[in-house]
């Protein structure tokens, strides 16, 4: 879904309508701004905060809170304006103290989508109701107080990086100027140490929350803010992790992509019944085909081509037995069945193709015989309702309204990422897959109080659970400093929130990740 991650979101109501009370801080949009001259008087884009009061109501306690929809310049090394930066925070108003309330920056990945996902899916203090795998339908969409919000544990400012929402460049600079892995990392670094100076933040606990690319720039961006900025953070959460890109991506030649992918596969063919005998406890099924990836398959794979086919007979007849696949279609594929071919030919006999991001969900075929899934039917099951409600949200309830598009995805920011990337210790070779592992090894490193939380949906096929471990497991890590990572799953996707009773427990184990590492002297 290029809303939520073009590797892959990235890639997730009482009544609409609550007024909210208006505040007074406001100031008028420029619209449009003027091309910056440095020098030039009057041409100096101008930052935009409106402010409301609100309170939501959970388990019986009242939380007041401020909601500030607003931008912050950035500007580059020589002092220009380079972009405006827009963000949607949501502070308590009843903390005198703000040393002890921790703060919460949050973002979705893409590369190039915007914060509308976390912000209305999961996090934000208002969410919209969406179908659980299946289609929500058209509007009219319902908007609810969202009782998983995280404000009773921080206060939260969701980012929309350049060329989404309504950030964008300014000046003589183009969103494209931050469009890599580094432009991107400075950028956000350069907005979060403006936030945190003009709120007052420095001593508040700190917390990164990023979801699919969001964890691979959670990571470089959380190394950056505390190797140059000395902004130490006590907490990364990590929704839908990748750090290696080489790990979910099937390059002629490279096995592991497919022996990392099979617990998912076999997870995806267990949720939609396509398994005889089919096993009646999940976790112990994918535990039983995990260790056969590690093991068995990993090693007719590294066989190749000197495989013998009595053994390779055998290999496909299992992992027909794991993934629902047929012999022929396995033996065909030589044991290897690529992402895009898995989702054709799961549900190929029903005239379905099998989601991406969600493998719960399910789509009709535009072509029966296609050999690769034609679309991701979890981006247009729920697509239509976030932007929907987020719109009538931010207009109605935050009387934010800009004079220009907000964009849930940038237009062009996938194709055209620079994927570049410097980090320390990269070893002995030449240039592979981009992998920020060294970040949070050096982060980890750095700060020995920093803690890391790993959320995986079991049903995720944009970044499949065992690739996670995988990575976690092969940070080469100092041992005390390996259990500073905990990995916590769920029966979903990629946007766990998406199914309620996974935000029940998504929200519940990241409140309690905060609150038990605020302090940082775990």
């Amino acid at each position: 879904m290029r809303k939520v991650l073009c590797l892959a979101a990235a890639l997730a109501l009482v009544a609409l309508g609550r007024p909210a009370t208006a505040a007074a801080q406001e100031r008028p949009h420029p619209g449009e701004p003027p091309a910056f001259k440095a020098g030039a008087p009057g041409k100096m884009p101008k930052e935009t905060t409106v402010t409301t009061e609100h309170s939501i109501t959970i388990n019986g306690k009242t939380i007041p809170y401020k909601a500030t929809a607003g931008s912050i310049l950035i500007k580059n090394d020589e002092g220009q304006p380079t972009a405006l930066i827009y963000y949607w925070a949501y502070t308590r108003s009843d903390v005198t103290n703000l040393a002890e309330r921790p703060v919460s920056f949050l973002y979705n990945g893409g590369p190039g989508s915007s914060s509308i996902w976390l912000h209305m899916g999961a996090y934000g203090p208002r969410r919209v109701v969406v179908a659980n795998a299946a289609p929500t339908g058209a509007a009219p969409y319902q908007i609810v107080d969202n009782q998983y919000t995280l404000l009773p544990a921080t206060d939260e400012v969701f980012i929309d990086p350049v060329g989404t929402g309504f950030s964008h460049a300014v000046g003589k600079a183009k969103d494209r100027d931050f469009w890599g892995v580094d432009e991107d990392v400075k950028s956000l670094a350069q907005f979060i140490t403006t936030y945190i100076t003009r709120n007052d933040r420095w001593n508040s606990p700190k917390y990164l929350i990023g979801e699919s690319y969001g964890t691979f720039r959670s990571v470089a961006l959380g190394n950056y803010l505390q190797s140059r900025d000395s902004m130490y953070l006590n907490g990364i959460v990590l929704m839908s992790s990748v750090l290696d890109l080489g790990t979910i991506s099937f390059h002629p030649g490279s096995d592991l992509p497919y022996i990392l992918y099979l617990p998912s596969y076999a997870a995806t063919a267990w949720y939609h019944k396509v398994l005889n005998p089919r096993p009646a406890n999940l976790p112990a099924f994918i535990q039983q085909v995990t260790h056969y990836a590690e093991t068995t398959y990993a090693e007719a794979l590294m066989q190749g081509s000197t495989i013998g086919q009595t053994e390779k007979e055998a290999v496909a007849k299992q992992l027909s037995q794991y993934t629902g696949l047929s012999v022929d279609y396995l033996m065909n594929a030589d044991l290897r069945v690529n992402l895009p071919q898995f989702m054709a030919e799961l549900q190929r006999s029903r005239g379905l193709i099998t989601g991406r991001l969600d493998a719960r969900f399910s789509g009709d075929t535009y072509d029966p015989l296609t050999e690769y899934g034609e679309y991701d039917p979890q981006s247009t099951a729920l697509s239509g309702a976030y932007t929907a409600a987020f719109h009538t949200y931010m207009t109605q309830e935050l009387k934010f309204n800009p004079n220009r598009p907000y964009m849930v995805a940038a237009d062009g920011a996938g194709r055209f990422w620079d994927w570049k990337h410097m980090t320390r210790g990269g070893g002995f070779g030449f240039p592979g897959s981009p992998n920020v592992e060294p970040d949070l090894k050096e982060a980890l490193i750095t700060n020995p109080h920093l803690y890391v939380q790993v959320e995986n949906g079991y049903f995720d096929l944009a970044t499949p659970f065992f690739e996670t471990q995988y990575t976690m497991d092969h940070l080469d890590l100092p041992a005390n400093l390996q259990s500073h990572i905990g990995l916590k799953y769920y029966d979903s996707g990629h946007m766990m929130y998406v199914r309620v009773p996974s935000l029940v427990k998504l929200s519940a184990n990241v409140q309690a990740f905060i609150m038990e590492h605020e302090t940082g002297q775990m």
